[in-house]
């Protein structure tokens, strides 16, 4: 039984607030923070009562990635992958929009849970990268499609190739974010568009995610899948040892 758990959740005026809690690893991503982020979005989207979801971080950043300093798993598992990537089809299923409040680090992982989201508003301190190539390992949570579907096939190759790092500005002007605000002004900024959001009908709203949903959803599970195989066949890769280890040291 742990002691903290590593998502959170408030309700307040029909805003549901999801806090990714483990700031003091950056709240890189774990099986246990996968597992208690999949338990709580199931809790937000039983809840009439919910009428918008903000996904947030606790502390100096969003979500740095996964957490390198776990002991890896002898062996990568399919049913881990598709754990991890059942968060992106979660945050698509809720029948609430969700609005992504991305500050510090939104890394691997963590850039892949904002593109999960509907809306992402970016604190100017924010900085995105999929650094999986560099590290012998492959995008996951349907990165391969959602991301050319944002800033264009070219800039996604160029993104997840190089894995270079981005601020909030240059997301923006590519079209990864909706949104950049002053750092200390993002908790307020979110929680007023939540807050709209949350006032509209919310038939109309979730008819409204659906259907441009969608439009992309049949050619979001094939790119589900081939990530998964993708990520079967590179975790067992000389290269990725070394690679961990060097990002590690950064």
């Amino acid at each position: 039984m742990r002691d903290v758990a590593t998502v959170d959740l408030d309700i307040d005026h029909r805003v549901a607030t999801v806090w990714l809690n483990r700031p003091h690893r950056l709240n890189a991503v774990t099986p246990e923070l996968v597992a208690d982020l999949l338990t709580v979005l199931g809790r937000v989207s039983a809840d009439d009562g919910v009428g918008a979801v903000v996904l947030a971080g606790r502390g100096r950043a969003f979500c740095s990635g996964h957490d390198l300093k776990q002991p890896p798993p002898e062996q990568e598992s399919r049913a881990r992958l598709e754990q991890l990537q059942d968060v992106t089809r979660a945050l698509r299923a809720l029948p609430q929009p969700v609005v992504g409040a991305v500050h510090g680090y939104a890394i691997g992982a963590g850039a892949e849970f904002a593109l999960g989201c509907d809306l992402v508003v970016a604190a100017d301190d924010a900085v995105f990268a999929f650094p999986e190539v560099g590290l012998g390992l492959s995008v996951t949570g349907a990165a391969s499609r959602l991301l050319p579907l944002l800033v264009g096939p070219m800039r996604a190759k160029e993104l997840i190739m190089l894995g270079e790092r981005i601020d909030a500005a240059s997301a923006h002007a590519m079209g990864l974010v909706n949104r950049v605000v002053p750092a200390a002004e993002l908790a307020e900024h979110v929680n007023g568009v939540a807050r709209t959001l949350a006032e509209r009908p919310a038939s109309a709203l979730a008819l409204a995610k659906r259907a441009i949903d969608r439009g992309i959803d049949g050619t979001v599970e094939a790119a589900l899948e081939l990530e998964v195989s993708h990520a079967l066949i590179t975790e067992h890769t000389p290269e990725v040892a070394a690679s961990k280890k060097e990002f590690e040291n950064r």
